[in-house]
């Protein structure tokens, strides 16, 4: 039997930024919007349960087709899990077909029932019960269709979509993927929503295709402490037979709930018409967003009849906030200078295993570990990225470039550029309500376009934004960019000051691409590229070749050095990526593909402030020991703190060296430290031989203002002991929709806790249940490979919120070996009502209901048996330590 299934919805109200809980946990909008109770719009989620098939079929739109055969799938979903090292085109290119069977409840009966994906990647059509409703060209915006008139109430309904990622030049980008510095990816890798509404109803703009309108449009003007202007419009519709007359009502929420200001406006919607209402608040001291304080209002907008009942409405979170980018006088924020230049980096959408196919909460953490590491504008490479990200960067105070889609390749056939225009409209009508938005990229990278298309695009984001506070950027080498008021471009930096000559005092310039070095364009050879598991001494020279090489090249400390007209630029890349063209990976990432550190973002935190907030990200004393203490670690040692002071110890009471931070007013905030000649294995091993291994370690003290307020501590890991387990979540909880998953990191560890960087094992998982590993043995996902000491695993949800259990062991299995690991985790209600078959949600594999391929779990008493047997074993190898020692070891 088919039926919609309905789980609570909890209303999340945003908790103010100032006030840092453990237990706050992020929301995303839907279509959009976020949704209001009792306003008449409801939200469901149709991502769960798709039948899927990769490959073409003829007949497969047919609500009769035979799909009993097809595997089932949830959304988001990219064709296929990949391995981590998944770059020169492994992944799937061709059409793939996608079938979702359900019965509408019938208290939809009457609504306005719109479907909005949030991307299908490549061209796409959508079939509801047979019917063609729209053909899609382009994967990274919206698709929107009506199917209010479409379904059969009481029975089965079928929504097909066929897709195709294929090389196509019709439409941006339009290069193929071997000739691509990323990867298509495919799949409707976005979410999936049913909208339902009354007929009266505030319009979805990415639907209505209106210039500048659609939907609700929010803009500011003449920011500044004392006061700002909120500007706004809305668009109402009416599909009912009789004219509508009421009001539209706005309300404006501070994030402590504090109303600061209610006013309406009267409107009449004359059948199958829309209007547009448009109005002004004035707010006195407004609490101003900026990456520092990212204050969010809650705005509320209601459509009310003449009785007074909510017809429509729905929340947005909007932040007030001016930017202005003035030439030679350079970044403004909210009415005065910004104090220091933007630093951030570039992002693509795509993580390990799963491609493009992201589930909302790892958007969300993506954006906090940036923002941890102190950056403060992300360049949104080279595509409009999920609403969960810009959703999150609102929240965590990062600006953000919005790109249109587009690399290397032009098109003369009008088809293609008229595609572009599309695009650039639709991208813009889909984020222009974002506090974190600080410009806009019109233009198709690194491309030789014609010179009035650069006009165009640039003419085009005026028209959707005709209101202050708007900005568009262009390459300084490209044609046309002298129609453009802030152009990209290095800061021809000579160790001194900036060197461009003809910079015009109107125009403002930034870097949005810094950092890599290779050695030609074919090789891709660079200080910059290095995979984690290489090790220190690459990590080394990556994090210094960011921070501020030997030579001269674009680099932290050079954009330290810019004067105003520069106002910052955005490191390639965040995080290591998938590419097209190449075979490997890009690994100058300052994370993996699984978000796990390199030591340059350490470097990056260091450079973050030292004060302390209560933030929603990571603020404070940074003090990092870049070190891992074995025997093939270099004497010198690195650390990374933004302290006024450091000092760091080799052995428990040994020697102390101490650093003390230049006062300089150029360059970067906080310069690599190094400790010369600290760290020497052979006293290592002199105290190991003496029973003393505890008292080896490096421990580092940050102070300021003479207190110490930071600490590391490093130990060198000895045998390898056991395994550990630990989630790497960013305390957001693991949400049981189908789609949700999570990251949990397996170590090889000694004793004590400290993990073995370097060896080779394996490690399998097995899961136990609410719970599904992503992907298999067949991409090394599980039995997993231990780089540089870890092994991470991808844990998805089921549908139905509960207990997971995670256990860990090492792949082959023997008396000597590391003793497994048990984690345990939760997860909790889905945000949004689900629709589903019951039916066919049995059927995806993974579930609960099915073991983990190739694994079996470990009770109880095998993991109590296998620690037992390990404290035996530690007797017993003492009298082969013993006797190694009688035979001379010691002396040597």
């Amino acid at each position: 039997m088919k039926r919609i299934i309905h789980f609570i919805l909890i209303a999340l109200f945003l908790i103010p930024c100032c006030a840092v809980q453990a237990s706050h946990q992020p929301e995303f909008s839907t279509a959009g919007f976020f949704q209001l109770p009792n306003s008449g719009r409801e939200v469901f989620s149709m991502n769960p349960a798709w039948r899927f098939y990769k490959g073409a079929v003829a007949g497969a739109e047919a609500a009769n087709f035979n799909d009993a055969e097809w595997t089932v799938v949830s959304l988001p979903n990219g064709i296929e899990y990949l391995p981590t090292e998944a770059s020169g085109c492994i992944n799937y290119q061709g059409e793939v077909w996608y079938r979702k069977h359900f019965t509408p409840a019938d208290a939809l009966k009457g609504k306005k029932l719109f479907l909005h994906f949030e991307a299908i990647m490549g061209k796409s059509k959508v079939f509801v019960n047979g019917k063609l409703l729209t053909e899609h060209f382009g994967g990274y915006l919206p698709v929107v269709v009506d199917i209010s008139d479409v379904l059969n109430w009481g029975e089965d309904n079928v929504i097909a979509v066929w897709a195709d990622n294929s090389d196509d030049t019709s439409y941006p980008p339009g290069k193929a993927q071997d000739v691509l510095d990323f990867t298509y990816f495919g799949g409707i890798y976005r979410d999936c929503w049913l909208v339902a509404h009354n007929p009266v109803f505030i319009t979805d703009p990415n639907f209505e295709d209106e210039v500048a309108g659609g939907g609700l449009f929010v803009a500011y003007d003449k920011v500044s402490d004392t006061s700002a202007e909120v500007l706004l419009k809305a668009h109402l519709r009416n599909d009912s037979r009789k004219t509508f007359a009421g009001i539209v009502e706005y309300e404006l929420q501070q994030p402590d709930g504090t109303q600061v200001a209610f006013l309406n406006d009267k409107v009449q919607v004359r059948p199958g018409k829309a209007v547009t209402s448009q109005d002004k608040i004035t707010i006195k001291n407004p609490l101003l967003w900026s990456p520092e304080t990212p204050t969010l209002y809650n705005l509320i907008v209601r459509i009310r009849d003449r009785e007074g009942n909510v017809v429509d409405g729905y929340r947005r979170r909007i932040g007030i906030r001016s930017v202005e980018l003035k030439g030679k006088d350079g970044f403004w924020l909210n009415g005065k200078p910004y104090e220091s230049p933007l630093i951030g980096a570039n992002r693509h959408q795509d993580f390990a295993v799963v491609g493009n196919a992201v589930a909302n909460s790892i958007h969300w953490r993506d954006a906090k570990k940036l923002r941890d590491a102190g950056m403060k504008v992300i360049r949104n490479a080279h595509c409009p990225q999920d609403p969960a990200f810009m959703d999150a960067c609102d929240e965590l105070g990062l600006f953000v470039i919005v790109n249109t889609p587009g690399w290397q390749f032009w098109n003369d056939a009008p088809e293609f550029a008229q595609r572009v225009y599309s695009d650039i409209r639709n991208l813009v009508r889909r984020d222009r309500n974002h506090a974190c938005v600080w410009m806009w990229e019109p233009i198709l990278n690194e491309t030789w376009y014609p010179e009035d298309f650069a006009k165009n695009t640039r003419d085009i984001v005026d028209q959707e934004y005709p209101y202050p506070y708007c900005y568009s950027g262009c390459d300084s080498g490209a044609r046309g960019r002298e129609h453009f008021p802030v152009l990209f471009t290095h800061p021809s930096f000579d160790g001194k000051s900036w060197g461009d000559k003809d910079a015009d005092p109107k125009i403002t310039y930034f870097t949005r691409e810094w950092g890599d070095n290779v050695d030609d364009w074919s090789s891709h050879n660079s200080p910059s590229r290095v995979a984690r598991n290489w090790g220190e001494q690459p990590m080394l020279i990556q994090a210094q070749h960011y921070a501020n090489p030997s030579y001269t090249y674009t680099c932290y400390d050079a954009l330290y050095r810019t004067p105003r007209q520069h106002v910052g630029g955005c490191l390639w890349h965040s995080f290591d990526h998938q590419r097209g063209y190449h075979p490997d990976p890009f690994y100058g990432g300052l994370m993996d593909v699984f978000r796990q550190p390199k030591y340059s973002y350490y470097m990056f935190k260091a450079q973050r402030s030292p004060r302390k907030e209560e933030r929603l990200f990571e603020t404070g004393p940074v003090v990092y020991i870049a070190h891992e203490m074995t025997p093939f670690s270099g004497k010198d040692v690195t650390v990374y703190s933004n302290c006024d002071e450091v000092r760091i110890t080799f052995l428990k009471d040994g020697k102390t060296y101490t650093y003390n931070k230049p006062v300089v007013k150029e360059g970067m905030p906080s310069p690599v430290i190094t400790f010369s000649d600290v760290y020497d294995f052979m006293v290592d091993k002199a105290m190991s031989r003496k029973k003393k291994q505890d008292e080896v370690l490096l421990r580092a003290e940050g102070l300021i203002d003479g207190k110490v307020v930071a600490t590391h501590e490093v130990h060198p890991a000895r045998r390898p002991e056991k395994v550990l387990l630990w989630v790497d979540n960013e305390n957001v909880n693991l949400k049981a929709d189908g789609s949700d998953f999570v990251t949990v990191v397996a170590a090889i560890a000694d004793k004590n806790g400290n993990i073995k960087r370097l060896n080779n094992y394996y490690v399998k998982f097995h899961v136990e249940g609410e719970g599904r590993i992503l992907g298999d043995a067949g991409i090394l996902a599980n039995p997993a490979p231990v780089k540089w000491g870890t092994a991470p695993v991808l844990i998805q949800s089921t549908l139905k919120p509960g207990k997971i259990k995670v256990t860990a062991s090492v792949l082959f299995e023997g008396s000597q070996m590391p003793v497994s690991a048990v984690l345990e985790l939760e997860s909790y209600p889905a945000a949004h009502p689900l629709v589903y078959s019951e039916k066919d949600a049995a059927l995806i594999a993974g579930s609960s209901s099915l073991q983990s391929a190739g694994t079996s779990a470990k009770s109880a008493v095998e993991l109590e048996q296998e620690r037992i047997l390990k404290v035996q074993n530690a007797q017993r190898l003492k009298e082969v330590e013993q006797q190694q020692e009688d035979f001379g070891e010691k002396n040597k």
